[in-house]
């Protein structure tokens, strides 16, 4: 948790108690025995030198207010944006088909992977790949993940898809136009311009058959959408909210589930959830499989419908309808910390209190409300860090 190993050579690292270079070394042992070439090591690891404090001071950095979905989707999503995607759409419609019929991945929405991971190819980051995760494979907190990451990119390096100095990414080591990490190239990575390599970082071919492999892979329907917003009534038991409760949207219908626009779901058995990313008072939306399929992806509720709503946009159709009007205050991460802290206390589980709103939490925070009898939307604001401190003082 420190940045002693931006110290270079002379600091030990404090988890293996090896300098860097000592540790170095060790790894290279590692990767000859895994068959990488020494050719491949001398020039992979020949510039990689002490760890760059950067590094460390990203990946320890967090936020100090986590984001409000109104801010979240204003800061991924605006009609140049939109406009771009349509205009790259057309440009590389054929090449787009070819992919669609592959892998069964529809175009509008590797558009809008592609948008939202690397605006569509201009900013892969400028970080070494194999420095960024030497430095954090050395810093003890996630060593051996960014060790295995490490060791693969260097096989990538090895099999001859990239020379190393051309390996370039993000702080923590994700590459090319489709942000891939090093394991997610090797198990899903496809050469789609049949030149013997994958390139991610150039070849729209490789980009979108990389893509849309992992896609298909991981469960993706291309006869499905990924959900669309709906219309609660106003008798809507929000305790049927969240991603835990499934339900035909026939089901859905009976409930008096509509569209955005007002009109009916209509009758099918298809699969889906009821997402409320800004709660009650925000929009609803109705999840289908490719929704949980882009949370693989990304494990994050607001991504997974950035990536749905971009490319509906892309695709014609209209803005979300209930954006809320006025941005709520944002918890920053100590309060939510703090929320999590004071669910626990009343005994209600949100595994270990990090400060990140993930499901868990808002499962335990929909039980605190349904308990209480709050509208159990599963929203943690700041109104209900102030009840939760207020129930805490009377008890």
């Amino acid at each position: 948790m420190t940045a002693s190993a931006s110290q270079g050579n002379t600091k030990n690292n404090p988890a293996s108690d090896l300098t860097f270079d000592q540790w170095l070394n060790e790894l290279r042992a590692e990767a000859s025995l895994r068959g990488i070439s020494a050719g491949t090591l001398d020039v992979a690891l020949s510039n990689v030198e002490a760890p760059i404090p950067r590094v460390i001071e990203l990946d320890n950095n967090q936020p100090e207010f986590v984001q409000t979905f109104t801010r979240y989707m204003r800061n991924r999503i605006s009609q140049q944006r939109v406009e771009r995607g349509r205009k790259l759409l057309k440009e590389h419609a054929q090449l787009f088909e070819l992919i669609e019929q592959r892998y069964g991945v529809q175009a509008p929405y590797l558009v809008s992977f592609w948008a939202l991971e690397s605006n569509f190819g201009d900013l892969t980051g400028g970080f070494s790949v194999i420095q960024a995760l030497s430095t954090l494979a050395y810093d003890p907190r996630r060593s051996q993940f960014f060790r295995d990451e490490l060791l693969t990119a260097l096989e990538i390096i090895d099999s001859g898809h990239i020379q190393s100095q051309n390996m370039t990414g993000s702080w923590a080591g994700a590459m090319g136009q489709c942000q891939f990490m090093p394991s997610t190239f090797a198990r899903y990575g496809v050469d789609g311009d049949g030149d013997g390599r994958i390139d991610i970082w150039n070849s729209l071919p490789d980009i979108f058959a990389s893509a849309a492999n992992f896609l298909s892979e991981s469960g993706w329907k291309g006869d499905e959408r990924w959900g669309r917003e709906v219309r609660l009534p106003e008798n809507f038991d929000y305790t049927l909210s969240g991603q835990r409760v499934t339900k035909t949207v026939s089901e859905w219908q009976s409930l008096n589930v509509k569209r955005a626009d007002g009109t009916r779901l209509g009758h099918s058995d298809q699969i889906g959830s009821i997402v409320l990313p800004s709660g009650a008072n925000g929009p609803a939306f109705l999840t289908y499989n490719n929704f949980r399929t882009t949370m693989i992806w990304n494990r994050s509720t607001f991504y997974a419908i950035s990536v749905g709503h971009l490319a509906d946009r892309i695709a014609g159709e209209g803005t979300i309808r209930r954006m809320p009007q006025k941005e709520e205050r944002a918890l920053s991460r100590l309060e939510v910390t703090e929320l999590q802290q004071l669910l626990m206390n009343t005994g209600i589980n949100t595994g270990n209190p990090d400060g990140i709103l993930g499901p868990k939490t808002r499962e335990a925070v929909k039980h605190y409300q349904h308990k209480n009898g709050l509208l159990a939307d599963g929203y943690a604001s700041y109104a209900l860090l102030a009840n939760l401190r207020s129930s805490v003082l009377q008890n």
